[in-house]
């Protein structure tokens, strides 16, 4: 008969089941790292293109008293 002490019950899947919980730990940390690099940029590309309306807006020139339109509500 197999010795009790060297054969544990589980021991195998407990081990299989950690190196599971890390693989996935470590793909999560992947995703998240890509995930907040895509956020900077777009971030950063948001506001290039706000800087970009902003300036094409401010050269357009207006005719005595037009009223202005604000294409964004105020809201940036």
């Amino acid at each position: 008969a197999a010795d009790p002490v060297s054969v544990l019950p589980g021991s195998l899947a407990r081990g299989s089941w950690c190196n599971e919980q890390d693989t996935i730990h470590k793909r999560l940390d992947v995703i998240e790292e890509k995930v907040i690099k895509t956020v900077e940029h777009l971030e950063s590309e948001v506001k290039s293109l706000l800087n970009i309306i902003s300036e094409t807006t401010s050269n357009i020139p207006i005719a005595p008293g037009t009223p202005l339109t604000d294409i964004f509500d105020g809201k940036y």
